[in-house]
């Protein structure tokens, strides 16, 4: 959740703010204690703004709290010149707040404050309610939450392992265009360290790895393409890449991969995949973001969309469109985290339903796919891509099915079964989506959080290109 800063601006005039000074504060009561109901960390001003120079050191007070979102709260007719001052004192989004009530003309005050701020350009967002309403609290969590994502994103480091893969243009982006906007450093590394440091990777935990998966999951060894050596050598460059991003610092990552590590050292799979997860073979962990053919705009869609749920994201290619089911098999080799098999917080569950199968004849290093059907349920699925040089995010809401095994397995067999796959339905026709889609690769999260990614997107100033049937 978000840390929510709370300022209450009130009347400039003593004897009017002496006799409305006990509503403020018990109103404020009411707002803090249900945000924290909801789980956000409430830091409050320490006395409603009545003064011009209030409203300029509270400001500061909840400047210096590293709030996410702050939040201006109108119970009551308040100056106006307190808000553009308190505003002046803030560098962080602004949520303008008001009450609903006939008697207090806090909604008065609101719009008086907000077409000042216009005045000047400054943005913010304006909600008005009852503080008891869990949709007002749940409005202003929406906002704070996409707060809270976008600064996460700002000093966060990438970890670029490798160049342009194959050609691919929509997975380089402009590091100029990333710290301007983002606030993002690229730190630029090459592949060969993931080679070098897996050979020295520690033989123990590699083995050690090698029996939990073979324990949890069904590994399908040939005796070729997939061996107990390639599959700790996999692993072995999951090693590194932690020891990579552990010395190097960086918040999210991309792997090259191919075709340089796809044709003669190994896949990056399983790699990628427990990178993405919630746990590995030493038990639960943060998921860590880690982008297959080290596709910058998605690894920077993924962060966002992770810090928005703290759940791991997906990554697909948009492989096939089934017409004669309206569903698309979003399909990559091994990038889906083995989570998105049951979405369960037991990884003995997740990876009951994975198989790790010989490397197809794309990959000719070999090593482990990581193959498992995506588990049913409602999804976001979106991606920041570029047109004519600017950032939109491409977003819609849709769905994963599954059907019966047969169904499963004869859907998977058009396409490349040894690779992991989510049979999604989305709020697009397919001539729409074909249409205006801006790359390759998508990505999902469970749930609807529409709102917020409209909400981050706004203040990143990236336009919204939604998709729907209507």
């Amino acid at each position: 959740m978000a840390r929510i800063g709370v300022i209450s601006i009130s009347d400039g005039r003593d004897y009017v703010h002496g006799g409305i000074a006990d509503f403020i504060r018990q109103t404020e009561d009411k707002l803090a204690a249900r945000l924290t109901d909801a789980g956000h960390d409430v830091v409050r001003g320490s006395s409603p703004v009545s003064a011009n120079t209030l409203a300029t050191s509270v400001a500061r007070e909840i400047a210096a709290a590293d709030v996410d979102l702050t939040v201006l709260h109108y119970a009551v007719w308040a100056f106006p010149h307190f808000t553009m001052l308190a505003a002046g004192a803030i560098d962080g989004p602004l949520l303008l707040l008001s009450n609903v009530d006939p008697v207090q003309p806090g909604m008065v005050g609101m719009l008086a404050a907000g077409g000042a701020l216009d005045q000047i350009g400054r943005a913010h967002t304006r909600l008005w309610g009852d503080p008891a309403s869990p949709e007002l609290i749940a409005s202003i969590g929406v906002h704070a939450t996409a707060a809270a994502a976008v600064a996460a994103l700002r000093g966060s480091t990438f970890g670029r392992i490798g160049g342009r893969p194959m050609g691919m243009n929509t997975a380089v982006a402009n590091t100029d265009q990333w710290q301007r906007l983002f606030g993002i450093d690229v730190e630029e590394i090459d592949q060969w360290e993931i080679v070098r440091r897996a050979e020295l990777a520690d033989a123990g935990e590699k083995a050690m790895a090698r029996e939990w998966l073979e324990r949890h999951a069904t590994v399908h060894y040939d005796g070729k393409k997939l061996t107990p050596e390639l599959l700790e050598r996999q692993i072995g460059s999951y090693i590194a890449m932690r020891d990579l991003i552990g010395e190097w610092n960086l918040d999210f990552t991309g792997i090259k991969g191919q075709p340089e590590l796809t044709q003669h050292f190994a896949t990056m799979d399983v790699a990628e995949a427990f990178l993405n997860d919630p746990y590995d073979w030493n038990g639960p962990k943060q998921p860590h973001v880690c982008a297959t053919e080290a596709d910058m705009d998605g690894a920077l869609t993924m962060q966002l969309f992770k810090q928005i749920t703290g759940t791991p994201v997906l990554f697909a290619d948009v492989r096939h469109y089934h017409g004669d089911r309206d569903i698309w098999d979003l399909c990559n080799s091994g990038q889906h985290a083995t989570w998105y098999a049951a979405r369960s917080s037991d990884p003995a569950e997740n990876l009951a339903r994975v198989h790790l199968y010989p490397e197809v004849f794309f990959f000719p290093a070999g090593g482990a796919s990581v193959h498992h059907l995506a588990a049913p349920g409602e999804m976001t699925l979106g991606r920041l891509t570029r047109k004519d040089g600017a950032y939109r995010m491409q977003l819609m809401l849709g769905s994963f099915e599954t059907y019966d095994d047969e169904t499963n397995q004869a859907l998977m067999n058009q396409s490349t079964p040894e690779w992991p796959h989510a049979f999604a339905r989305l709020d697009a026709p397919a001539e729409v989506f074909l249409s205006r889609f801006g790359a390759n690769h998508i990505h999902a999260i469970p749930g609807d959080h529409r709102a917020t990614v409209r909400a981050a997107c706004s203040l990143l100033g990236v336009a919204l290109d939604e998709f729907t049937r209507g």
